[in-house]
């Protein structure tokens, strides 16, 4: 006989969790093109979607580990993000392409002095290694200097005149990059009226990569590094703002409807976010979850689900492509989406839960809303938390936690699918981080604190050489600013 409905989702539900790997165990701005580096969506023969899970599985090491390492205040860099762009440090300023993560604390680059580093990536550009002695404005940061030693909450061991200070990055997946610091100019485009720019400079410092292993050091989609927007005092971000000259905001809006977005550093004034508080001392983007409901019914869930602590809570995070949640709650999630829909026929492409559906998702299913501390609520559509994978074919966006990791199995971690077509703001002045769904193809006013001037910026969408969805997505860092973890 075969199984009732709802037994038979739960039994795929299962059965996908135990296949999977690792189951058991002041004014202006500036302008970056940001590309991104995996469709929204995938082909028929789901070659495509592959790629989710492994970028997710090998980020997920990396963000669960930096709880486990001694770093000192200073996070990880995560995996290699979306989205990169494109920078130019140094004088004469030389163009890098770099991720962007909200998980990272740094900014590094590959050096000259790194033997190993890839010169060409899979991407389709070539990539450039940084030279300290090509550039005029670029210094050495030596290890009795104030950043290396708050960095490392004191002076390192052997430290004395002349010597760099260094820094080793071991991830939870063995990858790594090692290098020492260097100070010198980064340049941008200053946005300096309504879609107005010039160009701008800012003296940031920034890890010269003489070493990378694992991942990194490949060239099927090697970056030039990752530029970093987390909350350690390492990042560009922080550097900024504690040289006056930007505020500790940042907004990122993903436009996965007509392709590019904006990504701003600034106070953001139109459109009005409402906010959730960041969870103090945690080192990821962590909030505190109340409650879900499906279809407007809330799920009756234990209590334990929703507290906070080490590899456990509720993370967000751009960088991560799927939203993963615990066995238990992934369970109760797809049984209440597919309740209505008991003639549906599931199967496995490549470990995703997939169907055929031949109408319109948004029409034939629930909106999911996830209910955070302070009445903020996070509404995902059927749109967002299903991705076609074909022709009527629909793949759940939603994973098992237990699929990724151990550590991993009671975290839900909150991805770019969910984050998409959302305007999302982390205030890290006042430490809350806050969304609103928003047209990420239209526009945004930001601030300028010191005069009170504000300035719309537009989306853009640039078209691309590369064969990505979201193709050449601009995304738009504005800089306020007037004229002008670690281990050994």
């Amino acid at each position: 006989m075969a199984p009732a409905p709802r037994a038979a989702l739960l039994l795929a539900v299962l059965l996908l969790a135990a296949a999977a790997p690792g189951a058991t165990a002041a004014p202006g701005g500036g302008v970056f093109q940001v590309r991104r580096k995996f469709p929204a969506g995938g082909d028929a023969s789901g070659g495509n979607i592959s790629a989710f899970r492994a970028h997710d599985g090998r980020r997920h090491g990396r963000l669960l580990a930096a709880a486990e390492l001694p770093l000192g205040g200073l996070g990880l860099p995560t995996d290699t993000g979306l989205y990169f762009t494109d920078i130019k440090l140094g004088t004469p300023p030389k163009r890098f392409y770099v991720q962007v993560d909200t998980g990272s604390d740094i900014l590094w680059v590959n050096c000259i002095s790194c033997d190993q580093c890839p010169r060409k990536s899979g991407l389709g550009m070539d990539l450039t290694l940084f030279d300290p002695k090509a550039s005029s404005t670029g210094s050495m940061v030596e290890c009795d200097q104030e950043f290396c030693v708050s960095t490392y909450g004191g002076k390192l061991p052997k430290c004395s005149a002349n010597v760099p200070c260094e820094y080793k990055v071991v991830y939870g997946d063995g990858s790594s990059t090692k290098g020492f610091f260097i100070t010198d100019a980064v340049q941008f485009d200053q946005v300096t009226g309504d879609g107005q720019t010039k160009p701008g400079n800012a003296s940031v410092t920034f890890g010269c990569g003489a070493q990378q292993g694992g991942d990194l050091g490949s060239a099927n989609q090697a970056l030039d590094g990752i530029i970093g927007f987390g909350q350690a005092n390492t990042s560009m971000l922080s550097q900024l703002a504690a040289a006056g000259k930007v505020k500790k905001i940042f907004a990122h809006c993903l436009d996965t409807i007509k392709g590019g977005g904006i990504f701003a550093i600034g106070d953001v004034v139109q459109p009005k976010v409402k906010t959730t508080p960041l969870v103090p001392d945690m080192p990821h983007y962590n909030v505190n979850l109340k409650s879900i409901d499906v279809g407007g019914t809330t799920l009756q869930l234990p209590a334990h689900v929703f507290e906070t602590g080490e590899k456990k809570g509720t993370i967000i995070d751009s960088g991560t492509t799927l939203t993963y949640l615990p066995e238990l709650v992934f369970k109760e999630v797809m049984l209440a989406v597919f309740s209505k829909h008991e003639d549906i026929k599931f199967h496995s492409v490549q470990e995703f839960l997939c169907f055929q559906y031949s109408g319109s998702v948004d029409d034939g299913f629930p909106t999911i809303t996830f209910h955070f501390e302070d009445d903020l609520a996070l509404h995902v559509y059927p749109h967002e938390y299903f991705f076609a994978n074909g022709n009527d074919i629909y793949c759940v966006g939603f994973q098992n936690g237990a699929s990724q990791s151990e550590d991993g199995k009671d975290i839900v971690l909150m991805g770019d699918l969910v984050l998409s077509n959302k305007l999302v703001v982390y205030d890290l002045e006042n430490q809350v981080i806050g969304w609103t769904d928003y047209n990420c193809s239209s526009s945004i006013k930001i601030k300028d604190d010191k005069t009170g001037a504000t300035y719309t910026v537009n989306s853009h969408n640039i078209s691309s050489g590369w064969r990505f969805h979201w193709h050449k997505s601009l995304v738009l860092l504005l800089v306020t600013v007037v004229s002008s973890y670690l281990i050994w």
